[in-house]
């Protein structure tokens, strides 16, 4: 293949392996199955993704032996979420395309290199310091104040890995509070709301986007979002306008969300959007997508991901889409019976407080955006 030209679409009947067992996972591989694609889980542990997938392996994700097994079995390889090993990531690449790069994997991973990162490209994000000990917390408290967020560098998701800091907070306790493991502090910025930004690139840069989503959350999970927004056209065309920057800059393939906050119509236009933190995969805050567009978040990104042209984005109804946290999910007799809502449950065995089990979309007829 000559150099510069994207390769040649995936035919139907390829298989994409999928590194991960989780909803988002399940979900990717019902969308590739509406395309003819199978699919190849790989995950240590089963989860709902081994209940749709057409083949799984259980492995970890340091065993290359069995990596390279499971590359030797698909097309291409994509992921459901974002604590992939780099290291996996650059061995399946030696075997197999992997889309997105491991380079997307790496910003994500790491709070301080992320944040970094969007800072490089002219992106507002919130005051932040890299917190190696509790001499540093004390410093960046005196740089920036209180109220304040404390979060690992890595793996925290969620709402874990994380202490908050009030003005008056004891600093000792929240170091403690994350494990005193490598950190960042962020400067708490007041906000009006939180959103998201969904786009999905293609091989050759061509770039889609969904409708952005309010978001709500409750204690660190997402509880709900709404289409339409409801915010004005020059705020949503500066999300997407970000988006598309973030995945220009990565050379990214598939969908990619970025979390965002609002300030305020007081704030400066151009200052109105602050970068929380970036997804380099399918999100939550677009479960919306599978009923309230032609084409899903899911079956863009396994287009993408396989080479194909990408499907509209367009959304045909208003949507709210709200998360089944532990035993909400045990209420599916009388979501199944709701006029108007469409239910989704994971196939998770077990209904803990804290876990996603499912969700519900609510459909209305499309208003003015």
């Amino acid at each position: 293949m000559p150099d510069g030209l994207p390769p040649a679409p995936l035919p139907p009947g390829s298989t994409i392996g999928i590194l991960g067992s989780g909803q988002l996972g399940r979900m990717l591989a019902l969308a590739a199955a509406r395309l003819g694609f199978k699919t190849h889980v790989y995950c240590a542990e089963s989860g709902p993704a081994f209940d749709v997938a057409t083949e799984t392996s259980k492995g970890g994700f340091d065993d290359q032996a069995a990596l390279a097994r499971f590359a030797a079995s698909v097309d291409v390889v994509t992921y459901e979420f974002e604590n992939v090993a780099v290291a996996t990531a650059h061995h399946l690449a030696s075997f197999v395309p992997v889309r997105p790069n491991a380079r997307a994997l790496e910003v994500a991973q790491d709070r301080l290199a992320e944040k970094t990162f969007i800072a490089a490209l002219s992106i507002p994000v919130a005051p932040f310091r890299a917190i190696d000990g509790l001499a540093d917390l004390t410093a960046a408290l005196a740089a920036f104040g209180a109220p304040a967020i404390l979060k690992t560098r890595r793996l925290g998701y969620d709402g874990k890995g994380q202490a908050s800091l009030a003005p008056e907070g004891d600093a000792a306790a929240a170091w403690a509070e994350v494990g005193e493991q490598p950190s960042v502090l962020e400067q708490r910025i007041p906000f009006a709301l939180e959103l998201s930004a969904l786009v999905v690139r293609g091989h050759a840069g061509q770039l889609a986007f969904y409708d952005c989503p309010v978001n709500t959350h409750e204690n660190g999970i997402l509880r709900r979002s709404i289409v339409p927004s409801g915010l004005p056209a020059a705020d949503l065309a500066r999300a997407r306008e970000i988006a598309a920057a973030i995945a220009d800059a990565l050379d990214y393939v598939g969908v990619l969300a970025v979390e965002m906050f609002h300030l305020g119509p007081d704030a400066p236009p151009a200052a109105r959007l602050l970068v929380n933190e970036i997804a380099p995969r399918v999100h939550n805050s677009g479960h919306w997508t599978i009923e309230a567009c032609a084409i899903s978040q899911f079956e863009n990104h396994m287009r993408a991901v396989a080479g194909w042209p990408l499907g509209s984005t367009e959304r045909h109804s208003d949507a709210q889409m709200t998360n089944l946290i532990g035993a909400e999910a045990l209420e599916w007799q009388k979501l199944a019976a709701e006029p108007g809502a469409t239910l989704h449950l994971y196939g998770k065995r077990e209904a803990r407080p804290g876990r996603k089990m499912g969700h519900v979309t609510r459909l209305r007829a499309k208003s003015a955006d």
